[in-house]
């Protein structure tokens, strides 16, 4: 894990920085098949394998929000926390899109890149970050998302 303490000034400086890329995570069928259990979402694209095989992408594909959940855990990987911050909360998305679906046996990985950096108040920051999702092998990345994050 790499989290870096720095002034409100020099994160700023880092505006535009590649924050880092996470190490290859794996995409199998139990844990999109929890997730639908968890979301209540059980089309069969995801959980049934035998139909699966029969439709577009000739397997199960991950739910586009499993993949989006995924964020929060890459995000701990590598982050820039304002000095003094004792706490951070999740703020939301300015943009998300799902642009490839991420197919059962994908390996994924996360491109992080400091978006901007608000002051919002004496003791709120606001950060956002730019998630690019890759999958292994694949030109096109499965996810881009500029998430937001308020640190108190």
């Amino acid at each position: 894990m790499a989290i870096e303490v720095l002034s409100v000034e020099k994160m700023k400086e880092r505006i535009g920085d590649e924050l880092g890329v996470t190490e290859w995570f794996d995409i199998d069928q139990e844990r999109i098949n929890q997730f639908a259990d968890c979301t209540l979402d059980h089309q069969w694209i995801h959980v049934d394998e035998e139909a699966a095989a029969q439709g577009p992408f000739s397997r199960t594909i991950a739910h586009g929000y499993l993949t989006v959940s995924l964020l929060s855990h890459f995000s701990e990987n590598f982050a820039l926390v304002p000095e003094g911050a004792t706490m951070a909360i999740n703020y939301g998305m300015n943009k998300l899109r799902l642009l490839n679906p991420v197919q059962v046996g994908a390996k994924i990985r996360d491109r992080i890149v400091l978006t901007d950096v608000t002051e919002k108040s004496a003791n709120r920051i606001l950060v956002a970050t730019t998630h690019t999702v890759e999958i292994n092998g694949q030109e096109k990345p499965a996810c881009v998302a500029e998430v937001l994050a308020m640190f108190f």
